[in-house]
């Protein structure tokens, strides 16, 4: 009891805490994913969008009327229906109105709504609002009961439920919402393709999702862009989840001049080509913001971790979207765009979920059943529609059936109403008899059954009779309001002529409510008039590929090419085709240009589809496509390959290993400056990370000089500086070991020696020869049989004699050609020269040799290389 004597309360009852408060939550949970976070499947709104148009239809903001202030119909929308934040709500009134989030705006906007950069709109005070006018086929008939009407918040006002919604504004506009413990993401979708599809349902109610997406294949973006591969999206048509794979649009600009042989190049390799390309993008993908993706691409340019930019910048104005990405001269467009695909938004996912309000309830549906749940609706809103029409017309037909009575008995009814002493007696006087039916008799006669045309709860006992036409008392009271206006002649034929219509409407709404066949058609005629004045060409182009199935190299034409690594690591790739055949002896043809204290070093012939192994002179290796490399001129000095790899602190690639693929039992042999070797599978190799691998662990003081694929029966053969060749069974004498390992001794050195060169050669290739070359431009060819095969770790033979005039000379390396191959030298200086192997006359093992290159004074011969050709000569 309290002070003053009243109870707190009458009764106590014990209530569990945890069921309370699981009730609690429920009732909670049940609130937000019904009242705020999901859209109904019949008209794809959520209450604070229903509401917010509904509001404006009722305040007049039509499509056609001036603007009116957004704090005003926000303000309505509070005020009468949705009892949260003004934020919230000028939040969803300003997503109606952004063209860049609903594929078709429901709300005509002037002023700031916010922009694709991620700007803010401007405040509600400041903007200005009405209805677009496709939002109007969504409100269309509901002034004619077509949906229900409910109380809202405080019973003072009512809302409709759901709207009419003439099309399926939940696919054309797609919805996203985050409720307790379920969330939805529709896409949106081209208004067309969805009303084809909606008939097509229609049509065939037994369609499923693959046959409904023959006319509407894939989302719309309202921004555009491409969308990759349609197996996400054909599973979520299915199962109500996938996802769709956008990309940015994008096209390649040329910045500078090219000469006719480089647009030649380019159209063979798109994006290629020794001028500066840039790379512009016309559309993004749906909500992406283009700020924030400008940004992470910068990020990305400044950290190396995209190649090749040289400027960025945002050019988009009113009329669309244009960023544009310059890259560095010789830099491969296609790849760079690969990468920004990779790295950044302009490639994204669209998770597919599509969760609605089905019969008041949360349900995960897929295309058919969405559609299904859209036109069930639509059945219902023409039905209620025809039965609201059938009783207006059966009113008007009423009173005009009275009034076309009345005007056949005109001056009989005149003197009755004369006479009268007041209109209750008048009004009781034309009750109270028959009347002469007239023109009236005529018109129900041609109705099936004349009780049709009797408004709800009609006097039966009203009417036409045997005896004549009673009125009834609505029509008394009618016909004693009518104006004298109306007892004229001309009037007298308009109201037959009425009546006539009214009565054939009645028919009409009679006749479509006794067919279903009817009603499916009344709703695929809305659905083409709707197609028809609002459809838009479909903004997202579908591509004709998968994504998860494009390589770069479908992109790429796949040709030979000519890979010189220099001195000081500039790295570059250029078309065999350069190159045209010299005699022996001859100048040669400039091949690089060089700074004064940098010269060619590495040099070799590999397809632009193949895979580069680059094995360090730290043990480690780096896998490269030859794509990936810059293309340059002739002359031109490529690209530091710092910029290709990530290497370690004072790591340089010392030799480049081109592989077609990593299948079979293949393996690589490698061998190191110490004379070490070491056998591993070249599926080791097969996955390897950005930053690389280890692929030996070498002693100190050691280097990697040299890899080489090894086929099971072939040889090794490893040469020294001072001409020593040692050559061993792969089989007999390497086996397989890890990529850590450290490998076995190869070849036996004096203190001055050191291992320049290494060769595996093939049983097949056991009738080729062997040309040996040193750095003063002289080598020789000598057939591989000439090389015994021995065990592995001897000091070897003489492969290549250094005496008398030779004496500072040292051999530089070795290549296995046969007799119609090709090769190629290249000295420190960038002078190349090409002959065959034909031209060089073969030797003994223990010989000098001849001249292969006529150097210039102070230049030194640094590589060379073997170009092999087909039955048909062809390289």
């Amino acid at each position: 009891m309290g002070e003053d004597g009243g109870a707190f309360a009458k009764t106590l009852q014990p209530v569990s805490l945890e069921a309370r408060m699981k009730s609690a939550y429920l009732d909670y949970a049940m609130s937000v994913i019904v009242g705020r976070a999901l859209p109904d499947a019949r008209d794809g709104l959520k209450p604070v969008h229903r509401r917010t148009l509904f509001a404006m239809h009722e305040s007049g903001n039509d499509y056609n009327k001036p603007y009116k202030k957004s704090a005003r119909i926000v303000g309505d929308v509070l005020g009468k229906y949705h009892p949260h934040g003004g934020e919230a709500v000028y939040d969803a009134l300003v997503r109606l109105a952004q063209d860049f989030s609903m594929r078709e705006m429901l709300v005509d906007g002037q002023g700031n709504f916010g922009s694709v950069d991620g700007d803010n709109p401007a405040a509600m005070r400041y903007t200005e609002v009405r209805m677009a006018k496709i939002a109007h086929a969504l409100l269309a008939d509901i002034d004619k009961e077509t949906v229900d009407f409910i109380p809202n918040y405080d019973g003072a006002e009512t809302e409709p439920q759901v709207l009419p919604a003439r099309f399926p504004n939940l696919l054309v506009n797609g919805s996203a919402g985050i409720a307790v413990g379920m969330a939805t993401n529709i896409p949106p979708h081209n208004l067309g393709e969805a009303a084809d599809a909606a008939l097509a349902l229609l049509q065939n109610p037994d369609a499923d999702a693959d046959e409904l997406l023959k006319v509407m294949p894939a989302p719309d973006f309202p921004t555009g862009g491409l969308i990759s591969g349609l197996g996400g999206v054909r599973e979520a048509y299915r199962t109500g989840r996938g996802r769709v794979v956008m990309r940015a649009k994008t096209h390649f600009e040329s910045l500078t001049k090219t000469s006719k042989k480089q647009q030649e190049q380019q159209e063979l390799t798109p994006g290629s080509g020794g001028g500066r390309q840039a790379i512009i993008i016309d559309e993004l993908p749906y909500q992406v913001n283009k700020a924030s993706l400008i940004a992470r691409i910068a990020e990305l340019a400044r950290d190396k971790k995209i190649e090749g930019v040289s400027d960025l910048r945002d050019e988009s104005d009113r009329s669309g979207v244009r960023v544009v990405i310059e890259l560095r001269r010789g830099e491969n467009a296609e790849i760079v765009l690969n990468n920004l695909f990779k790295e950044t938004q302009m490639q994204d996912n669209f998770p597919i979920n599509m969760v609605a309000l089905v019969d008041g309830a949360p349900r995960l549906v897929g295309l058919a059943e969405l559609l299904s749940c859209f036109l069930r609706h639509r059945r219902e809103v023409v039905v209620r529609r025809a039965r609201y029409e059938l009783r207006k017309a059966r009113a008007r037909a009423h009173l005009l059936e009275g009034f076309s009575v009345a005007a056949f008995n005109i001056d009989e009814i005149i003197n009755l109403i004369k006479s009268a002493p007041s209109p209750a007696d008048a009004e009781e006087s034309l009750t109270a008899r028959p009347w002469k039916a007239g023109a009236a008799a005529e018109i129900l006669a041609r109705l099936p059954n004349p009780e049709d045309a009797a408004p709800e709860n009609a006097d039966k006992s009203r009417g036409l009779k045997d005896d004549g036409y009673w009125f009834s008392r609505t029509q008394a009271k009618a016909i004693l309001d009518m104006r004298l206006a109306r007892l004229t002649a001309l009037e007298r034929d308009k109201i037959a002529a009425d009546y006539a219509a009214a009565a054939d409407e009645i028919t009409a709404r009679l006749a479509l409510l006794a067919s279903p066949e009817k009603i499916n058609g009344v709703i695929a005629e809305e659905l083409r008039e709707i197609k028809k004045e609002y459809a838009a060409p479909r903004r997202s182009e579908i591509a004709d590929f998968d994504n998860s199935a494009l390589e770069i190299e479908n992109l790429i034409a796949e040709e030979d090419m000519m890979v010189t690594f220099s001195h000081r690591g500039y790295v570059k790739r250029q078309a065999v085709s350069d190159y045209r055949t010299q005699r022996r002896g001859g100048r040669g043809k400039q091949a690089a240009g060089t700074r004064e204290d940098d010269f060619i070093s590495r040099l070799f012939v590999a397809s632009t589809h193949d895979y580069l192994l680059l094995f360090t002179n730290l043990g480690r290796v780096y896998c490269k496509k030859v794509y990936h490399l810059p293309e340059a001129s002739r002359t031109g000095r490529g690209s530091p390959v710092v910029r290709l790899l990530n290497l370690q602190e004072n790591e340089t690639v010392q030799t480049v290993l081109p592989v077609n693929n990593f299948d079979g039992e293949r393996s690589v042999v490698f061998a190191t400056a110490l004379g070490m070797v070491k056998r591993t599978k070249l599926s080791d190799f097969a996955k390897i990370r950005g930053n690389g691998i280890i692929a030996i662990n070498l002693k100190e003081g050691d280097r990697v000089i040299n890899a080489a694929l090894a086929d099971e029966g072939g040889t090794v053969l490893l040469f020294s500086n001072t001409g020593k060749v040692i050559r061993f069974s792969v089989d007999k004498n390497l086996r397989e070991i890890g990529r850590t390992g450290r490998g076995v001794r190869g070849m036996k050195l004096k203190e001055s020696e050191h291992v320049v060169s290494m060769l595996s050669v093939a049983e097949s290739e056991s009738h080729n020869s062997i040309l040996i070359a040193a750095d003063t431009g002289r080598g020789k060819r000598t057939s591989a049989v000439e090389f015994p095969t021995k065990g592995r770790g001897g000091m070897g033979v003489i492969g290549l004699q250094l005496k008398n005039k030779n004496k500072d000379a040292s051999v530089i390396g070795a290549v296995l050609a046969g007799e119609k191959d090709h090769l190629m030298l290249i000295t420190d200086g960038g002078v190349l020269v090409r002959f065959e192997m034909e031209q060089i006359r073969k030797m003994g093992r223990n010989t000098q040799g001849n001249s292969l290159i006529r150097l210039d004074e102070g230049s030194r011969l640094a590589g060379m290389a073997r170009i092999a050709e087909d039955e048909n000569g062809e390289e």
